[in-house]
């Protein structure tokens, strides 16, 4: 038996290749929880071409260096990380249809018009810790920040904080539950003492009064805060229960319970880019800046890609392998010898519309008004939510994220005129903040489906795409391979570029090895 068969068979025994690499002592064992990602064997002179100098591109590069893989990455903007972006005072950008902004933050502000937030248990994190890129927490959730919905009923056009809300509807859900099981109606069987201790538990979580009801708690906040001598604060009165009900309120909260959306998350310390600066300090001698590719064809060796240079002369490269990690939204329409189901497949991978803008104030009124320390509000109104920065706490001045949008919503606003979204932004988030008007200085919009080389957000599977022409991207074609977020179940996170990127570097090692 070839060695190429065996390592395929031990691959579909251990239902990876990546398992089956690590069988075979072609990558480092793993020891405890994290580790790093470590191939181990030759790289046999290979020489690869890496398209694309966003995190997946880079971190190919990277990871394929360490044991001496020749790499040179194309990238078609003069700057490393993609989507991956932090811009400052001075950073240029222009969409698809000519609209042309100058960032005019003030020196030391800096806005994420990309991905801004890691979880504690992605991959990202393990990256910020080799290549030494310091963090600091992302406050992802903040009860004191707010909810306001428009047409929905009694609460509408109120701004309510987050934790009012919860408190609540916790409150009443927990006072129905009890009075069903006074009632002997809950379709379980239960002991009496399992509802002894079930009516106990929810009395202490609703904080429910003796009788069983819920009448407000100090959960959900003071009308007038305690203080010293004789002030033991004025609890508010709670919302009625059919107004939290129609308010809407509880769309929100499915959003902060999920994995990828927790309490305490964590960014990089100055802006997302420092780890996109990191891997590009580590490999930013093999990146050729404004290098736009312009086909993509198979040899009987390897691959042969043509490009066009900084000054727009044509260029052509060659190697044994390509990793291509461009956005499929971009490169379903570069000409490339892909086999005809690797170009459908392509083809039929949609990409979310998403935009984002930056409001930088003279006044950090959020804090010193309405104590909210980061986190994010909530909104039914186009500019959808506002994130409050997470660093540089009572400082004058600060950065917010005045609208995070996508699909319809998204598209509307990015049809816009650059002066259009910024007023808009301010109208819609001067319902939830009134400051927003006096204390407003400048700001920086993106659209990311008209941003040049990105084309979306992230990769957007239906599950009819996801079960028919996502396994196939995932399979090499030739000796092609794609990389990057689109290849993954972390769409629109870096993790999935990391995830991805680590698959591919291990089914192309061990490809090299049984060659």
């Amino acid at each position: 038996m070839k060695r190429r068969d065996f390592i395929a068979l031990v691959a579909a025994s251990a239902g990876s290749t990546y398992a089956a690499m690590t069988a075979l002592d072609l990558l480092a064992r793993p020891v405890g929880a994290t580790t790093k990602f470590q191939l181990t064997g030759e790289s046999k002179g290979k020489k690869i071409v890496i398209l694309g100098a966003g995190i997946a591109g880079m971190s190919a590069a990277y990871e394929l260096g360490k044991i001496g893989y020749d790499c040179t990455i194309l990238e078609a903007r003069s700057r490393a990380g993609g989507r991956c972006w932090t811009v400052r005072k001075g950073t240029t950008e222009t969409e698809i249809n000519g609209q042309q902004q100058v960032v005019a933050f003030d020196d030391g502000l800096y806005f994420n018009p990309g991905p801004a937030r890691i979880p504690q248990h992605h991959l990202t994190l393990d990256y910020c810790k080799e290549l030494g890129v310091p963090i600091e927490v992302f406050t992802n959730v903040n009860e004191a920040a707010y909810y306001y919905n428009e047409d929905v009923g009694s609460l509408s056009g109120q701004r309510v904080r987050i934790r009012t809300a919860k408190a609540d509807m916790r409150g009443y859900m927990t006072e129905l539950v009890a009075k069903a099981v006074n009632k002997d109606a809950l379709d379980m069987p239960l002991t009496k003492e399992d509802k002894e201790k079930l009516i106990e538990f929810l009395q202490k979580e609703g904080d429910l009064s003796p009788d069983m009801f819920y009448k407000g708690s100090s959960r959900r906040g003071y009308s007038v805060l305690p203080g010293a001598g004789l002030q033991p604060g004025e609890k508010e009165d709670p919302y009625d229960m059919t107004a939290l009900i129609q308010s809407g309120f509880g769309g929100y909260f499915r959003s902060e319970y999920d994995i990828n959306q927790q309490m305490q998350m964590f960014q990089p310390v100055g802006g997302i880019d420092q780890i996109a600066k990191a891997f590009e300090g580590q490999v930013g001698n093999k990146i050729t800046y404004q290098a736009q590719v312009k086909e993509i064809r198979k040899t009987p060796t390897g691959v042969r890609i043509a490009y066009t240079d900084k000054v727009g002369k044509p260029q052509e490269i060659t190697g044994d392998y390509c990793i291509c990690t461009i956005p499929l939204s971009v490169l379903k329409s570069i000409p490339a010898d892909f086999s005809p189901e690797m170009q459908a497949a392509i083809n039929g991978v949609g990409y979310e519309a998403t935009g984002k803008i930056g409001l930088q104030f003279k006044r950090r009124f959020w804090e010193e008004d309405d104590r909210i320390f980061g986190g994010i509000s909530r909104t039914n109104q186009n500019i959808t939510q506002i994130f409050y920065p997470s660093s540089n706490y009572l400082s004058p001045k600060g950065i917010l994220v005045g609208y995070y949008n996508f699909e319809e919503t998204a598209e509307e606003m990015a049809d816009l005129s650059l002066a259009e979204r910024q007023v808009r932004a301010l109208q819609e988030g001067s319902k939830i903040h009134p400051q927003y008007q006096e204390e407003f200085e400048t700001s920086f919009s993106v659209a990311w489906h008209k941003i040049k080389y990105s084309l979306g957000g992230w990769a957007s599977y239906t599950t009819e795409v996801r079960d028919n022409l996502y396994p196939r991207l995932n399979e090499p074609d030739g000796s092609i391979y794609l990389a990057g977020e689109h290849l993954s179940y972390y769409t629109g996170w870096i993790a999935g570029a990391l995830e991805s990127m680590r698959k591919v570097v291990a089914a192309l090692h061990t490809q090299v090895q049984s060659s």
